[in-house]
């Protein structure tokens, strides 16, 4: 009799698959890649997702963004997606918390409850303490780079942080984190596609910063190659990190 572990099963097994049940998993950052990698981690078979992100769906996610549909305008991100989740799989614990990661709340996201952490925050800062934590408390994470204004997802690669090449995000983070001693040992999802210049220039509130043009390609399968970075080192038994 078919089931939502069938096809799953074939592949890894009994083991593998009483294994990604029984792991926990936190993405922090729900928009273009960590949505698809909530995805990735759902249909996977993940059995604890925890879910963070401050942001209600806007019609510019409606490009690229997992949760954003004409239905899901105004609605928090991560309500959106727990509710997916829990469709796919309804024996899987999802935890919604609409809220931003910063360096006052980390203890709240690293935890040594959770068996892995995915980093697709935007922000620069908020990024930088993140992974600075995680290594620190020697909690298991992946993290993706720069995937906005990029065409060619055919050019994502993965690396260790400090082999990192051609993404300014990445070059930002580099130098964030050697001023807190860590010269690498992360593994991060980067593109060697040189950014692309923006053609035209929405019209911003004042004060706001212009964003990063983007379409779905890059987003997505950054976020998916995330989620399969996770659920190899599970299913291993390595950490892909420090």
């Amino acid at each position: 009799m078919e089931s939502f572990w069938t096809r799953t099963e074939m592949l890894i097994g009994a083991a593998g698959r009483k294994r990604l049940a029984a792991a926990r998993v936190a993405v922090i950052g729900t928009g273009g890649v960590g949505s698809f990698a909530v995805e990735g981690l759902a249909r996977a078979g993940v059995g604890y997702l925890e879910l963070v992100d401050p942001d209600v769906v806007k019609p510019s996610n409606l490009n690229r963004q997992l949760p954003a549909l004409g239905s899901t305008l105004g609605q928090p991100k991560v309500a959106v997606l727990a509710a997916r989740c829990r469709d796919i799989n309804p024996e899987a614990t999802i935890i919604p918390r609409q809220e931003a990661y910063s360096p006052a709340t980390s203890l709240k996201f690293v935890r040594p409850d959770l068996d892995f952490l995915v980093d697709a925050i935007d922000s620069v800062k908020a990024k930088i303490d993140l992974l600075a934590t995680a290594v620190t408390a020697g909690r298991p994470i992946v993290s993706s780079m720069g995937a906005g204004n990029r065409l060619d997802p055919t050019l994502l690669r993965v690396a260790d942080i400090s082999a990192t090449r051609g993404c300014p995000l990445a070059r930002a983070v580099r130098r964030g984190l050697r001023a807190r001693g860590i010269a690498g040992g992360l593994t991060v999802v980067y593109s060697e596609e040189p950014p692309l210049e923006v053609r035209t220039k929405p019209q911003l509130a004042p004060g706001e910063r212009q964003p990063p043009g983007s379409m779905i390609f890059v987003p997505a399968v950054a976020g998916l190659i995330l989620a399969n970075l996770v659920v190899r080192a599970l299913l291993q038994g390595d950490s892909y990190s420090n």
